[in-house]
């Protein structure tokens, strides 16, 4: 939608304000206009300057607050205290915004909290007042209602908060900066800041099934409305159906999920020893505290520990650890982890049941989800496996605050996957959003939840890939081929890195068939290359195969039928296909071209 002032005859003109702000709601739809900014922003009134211009209702989160707590914000700090204050404020966020469309200016600590922010991206349209430290200063230095300021040394502490919650603040939709000077020209700049975010950003991908938990027994209620704690989706396969459940503070309650599950079982840990140093005190305090037995074995990190020698060693200890069937394997880690933890749980005593703990963004959004489990082969990658469903995942999404940033980038090639296999909207959402998953904002929680949600849809409709699966494998036969020539070395290729050399490679051979579009291409090479992703065959750091060798490799891939190759191909950004039987000499010349 072009959405301007309008021009015309003298009649028309006349209207032209009025028009403006009619496009622009009609624009906004349900959503709400989230003023954010510390105190002294501006966030008040020039939130009921903007509502009365446009002809919304205004709302002040901190107004409400009071309200229904029947005493001041100060008085709410002095006697319950700031955590108190935060959970309730958190609730009527989540209120005000299921009630617009409005504007509404919410308090200078709303936006810091993470849920807050997903709701905010969900329902509305963020506008950051930014004020530099002098500006601010000024506004507040004279009062005396605002809590935070209560200290020694107030100037200070509004020092340190603009440190603290500035960086947060820059992941609004719309920054405006908020000057001393006339009203008019910050309300003016608020809206031009609207039109322009609604004229060329998509609405985010909705956060699905977000489930609530009651108030707390005997808390005041000063919102009316139960806070969301994390994401749930459902894998749809009927007796094997199992959630995926992702929020942070997951693995300290995993106890009482697997208790949930297998009420009385034993677990066996199999981790990998960096990630036993992270997260495997955590997990092990939460068994120890609900009285689960369990052992663990560690594997080293890598591609390495997919072999034949790791998965009997895995095997030898949980039966040594006097596992039993109704038992419970849990896979703290990565893909390889969950990989080699998975074949073993579906292999070891006929089959066991087993949890998937991801701790990479890779395996949160894709190796976790859908029961592919599986082991190397000299020969190729993953050609020794089972399909075997997890009986439940739980993806802890604090686990990625530990990730290197090499690995969290190899992961959000999958994430791209996602929108490039059947979303466009969400490829354009990341386009626009990506510096926000990278930073752990709500962007990251759209992002892991919505790639989630359209594995887990695909997988209930082709669990054993006999169809729409295969289009899961962008970019891997390509991938896979050169893993296993650079002999699965992961200082010079990780999977991920593998993953989007494909699928830039998938989309120029598309290109070159005459399949899509220059444009297309293009935009997705451009994105991977902004998230610091590799997307051409020569950049694998060594590389001295030739293109025999690389097309020999994907004779090795497991989507190889009856010796025809299968590739995943494009028409379109958001429109894949499976394509079989790709001559070989076709692919050859491809990649003569490319490492040329």
């Amino acid at each position: 939608m072009s959405i301007g002032i309008a021009s015309g005859a003298d009649g028309e003109t006349e209207n032209a304000p009025d028009r403006r702000a009619g496009q622009l709601v009609q624009a906004l739809g349900r959503r709400s206009i989230v003023l954010i900014g510390l105190m002294g922003s501006g966030k008040t009134s020039n939130g009921r300057r903007l509502a009365q211009m446009l002809n919304l209702p205004f709302a002040d989160a901190d107004a409400e607050i009071e309200a229904a707590a029947g005493m001041s914000i100060s008085e709410i700090f002095v006697r319950h205290g700031e955590p108190y204050f935060r959970d309730g404020e958190r609730r009527v966020m989540a209120r005000l915004l299921n009630e617009g469309p409005r504007v509404l200016a919410t308090g200078g600590g709303a936006f810091m909290n993470e849920e807050t922010r997903a709701r905010i991206a969900e329902s509305g349209v963020s506008i950051w007042l930014k004020a530099d430290h002098d500006v601010l200063w000024r506004r507040v230095r004279k009062r005396s209602h605002r809590p935070l300021l209560q200290g020694e040394d107030p100037e200070q502490t509004l020092r340190v908060l603009l440190e603290q919650r500035y960086p947060v603040y820059a992941r609004a939709d719309i920054t405006v900066v908020s000057r001393d000077g006339p009203q008019e020209r910050a309300v003016e700049e608020m809206i031009e800041g609207l039109e322009f975010f609604l004229r060329f950003s998509p609405d985010p991908p909705p956060l699905s099934n977000i489930r609530r938990i009651p108030k707390m027994e005997g808390q005041l209620d000063i919102s009316g409305q139960s806070p969301a704690s994390q994401a749930r989706i459902e894998v749809k396969l009927g007796a094997r159906g199992y959630e995926i459940l992702i929020g942070e503070g997951l693995i300290a309650d995993a106890a009482n999920q697997i208790r949930r599950i297998a009420p009385g079982a034993a677990c066996a840990i199999v981790t990998d020893t960096n990630v036993e140093k992270l997260h495997l005190p955590a997990l092990e305090k939460a068994l120890d505290g609900a009285g689960i037995r369990h052992s663990t074995v560690a594997v080293a990190p890598g591609e390495g520990s997919k072999s034949f020698a790791e998965y009997a060693r895995v095997c030898n200890a949980l039966i040594g650890a006097k596992m039993e069937r109704g038992d419970v394997v849990v896979a703290l880690g990565g893909g390889v982890v969950g990989d080699l933890a998975g074949f073993a749980a579906a292999t070891l005593r006929r089959g066991m049941r087993f949890v998937q703990v991801p701790t990479t963004l890779l395996a949160e959004v894709d190796s976790s989800v859908g029961g592919k489990t599986g082991i190397n082969s000299p020969h190729g990658k993953n050609l020794v496996g089972a399909f075997h469903q997890p009986s439940l995942v739980l993806a802890d999404i604090a686990t990625l605050e530990t990730l290197p940033l090499r690995e969290f980038r190899a992961g959000y090639a999958e994430v791209v996957k996602y929108g490039l296999i059947g979303d466009a909207r969400f490829f354009a959402w990341l386009e626009a959003h990506w510096r926000g998953v990278f930073a752990g904002g709500a962007e990251r929680i759209h992002a892991i939840a919505t790639s989630c949600k359209a594995k887990a849809a695909i997988v209930a409709r082709d669990e054993y890939e006999e169809g729409e699966r295969a289009l899961l494998n962008l970019g891997h036969t390509f991938g896979h081929a050169l893993e296993r020539i650079t002999n699965y070395d992961g200082a010079r290729l990780v999977h991920g890195e593998a993953v989007a050399i494909g699928m830039a490679c998938a989309f120029r051979f598309s290109e070159q068939r005459g399949l899509c579009s220059k444009d297309d291409r293009a935009r997705v090479e451009a994105h991977l290359q902004y998230a610091g992703l590799p997307v051409r065959i020569v950049d694998i750091p060594g590389l001295n195969s030739g293109a025999g060798e690389i097309v020999d490799a994907m004779y090795q891939d497991k989507k190889v039928t009856r010796g025809a190759l299968t590739f995943i191909l494009a028409r379109a950004i958001g429109d894949c296909f499976i394509a079989k039987s790709v001559e070989a000499s076709e692919i050859l010349g491809f990649l003569q071209d490319e490492l040329g």
